[in-house]
């Protein structure tokens, strides 16, 4: 029998990471733009942290900018940008900002064709590096397919600037990848699906590294945010490979999705993400003990009540969260959980 199978993939061609690479961004832009009219999609918080600057660096060099402030990535504000965008037809776009900003840029990108830049202004979450969009919609969290970004510029020293908590978050979304490969594991053996080795390896080996490095995460340290940006980006080109989140998204991250679709308190995803893998790794029978202690080196709680989530929430989320994507198989199985066994499983963790 004829040797058919087809994948397609798709990688960043130009990664910079470190101190003050922000300035060199200008110099990307000719061989993925086709004239010289560039959109930076931005909030106002990350207009101000580099958009701004961005902005000038570009009139400087002769390009046409217009500048486009969002709110968060949800179906309404993606329909009014992308018809904004639609009007103006630029040679690219590049996306400042931490998460939702990102995820409106790569999912604009994949629905007009128009390539992107990524420039994150804190490293909050993974998907700053890959071809997936978390995407609010109504009352639910869709993750989509989304455009992988052109170039990359990470500059260590504007992400530094941002809150402690933003960097821990996206250390722990990285360290999340251990139960997500553990998911995709169990389901090649349960299920039949198909499984890259290598995307799962090296997901696993961004997650490691940050668990071993835990102790070298600190506020307003460069270094600190030059080591998890690295496993975020490694993160990125695991999913990459894969052509799918699965080597970044199982258990843990249908878990966090059900308590942000409920009500998220006052954590933020990568939080969320901590909190899941704890609970997930007890329910894959692993050490979930030492994962805990590792957010705990990192300054990162995971007790619902630190948060202001409520044990109810919290259960039920737990409970109910392979319906946010019932196609992919993960710990929690094809039916609800029972609330007794929620609650007993949060309970032993400590996360209520």
């Amino acid at each position: 029998m004829e040797f058919e199978k087809f994948k397609a993939m798709q990688f960043p061609r130009d990664i910079l990471v470190g101190h003050k690479v922000l300035h060199m961004l200008p110099s990307l832009i000719p061989p993925y733009s086709k004239n010289r009219s560039v959109l930076i999609l931005a909030g106002n918080t990350t207009y101000q942290i580099a958009g701004e600057e961005i902005e000038q660096m570009l009139l400087e060099s002769g390009y046409k900018v217009t500048a486009i402030k969002a709110g968060e990535a949800n179906r309404e504000n993606l329909i009014s940008a992308e018809k904004k965008v639609s009007k103006i037809m630029p040679g690219i776009i590049i996306g400042v900002g931490g998460g939702s900003k990102i995820d409106l840029t790569k999912k604009i990108a994949y629905d007009t064709g128009i390539p992107f830049i990524s420039v994150p202004t804190s490293p909050s979450h993974d998907g700053i590096a890959s071809p997936r969009a978390t995407i609010k919609d109504g009352t639910t969290v869709v993750s989509e397919n989304a455009a992988m970004p052109v170039a990359i510029v990470a500059d260590t020293s504007v992400m530094v600037r941002a809150p402690f908590r933003y960097l821990t978050a996206g250390a722990a979304d990285v360290i999340s990848n251990i139960t997500a490969v553990m998911d995709w594991r169990l389901a090649n053996r349960i299920k039949g699906e198909e499984i890259s080795s290598s995307a799962a390896n090296l997901s696993e080996y961004a997650a490691r590294e940050l668990m071993e490095k835990a102790h070298m995460i600190l506020p307003n340290v460069e270094e600190s945010v030059w080591i998890v940006t690295k496993q975020i980006l490694a993160s990125g080109t695991a999913m990459a490979i894969a052509s799918s989140s699965r080597p970044a998204s199982g258990s843990e991250h249908l878990f966090s999705h059900a308590v942000e679709m409920a009500g998220s308190g006052k954590a933020i995803h990568g939080e969320l993400c901590a909190i899941g893998t704890v609970v997930s790794m007890y329910l894959h029978g692993g050490d979930w003990k030492k994962i805990a202690e590792v957010f705990e080196k990192m300054r990162i709680s995971i007790r619902a009540k630190d948060y202001g989530l409520d044990p109810e929430t919290v259960i039920n989320a737990l409970a109910t969260a392979h319906r946010i994507r019932p196609e992919r198989y993960t710990i929690l199985g094809e039916s609800d959980l029972s609330y007794s066994a929620s609650e007993k499983a949060l309970e032993i963790t400590g996360i209520i």
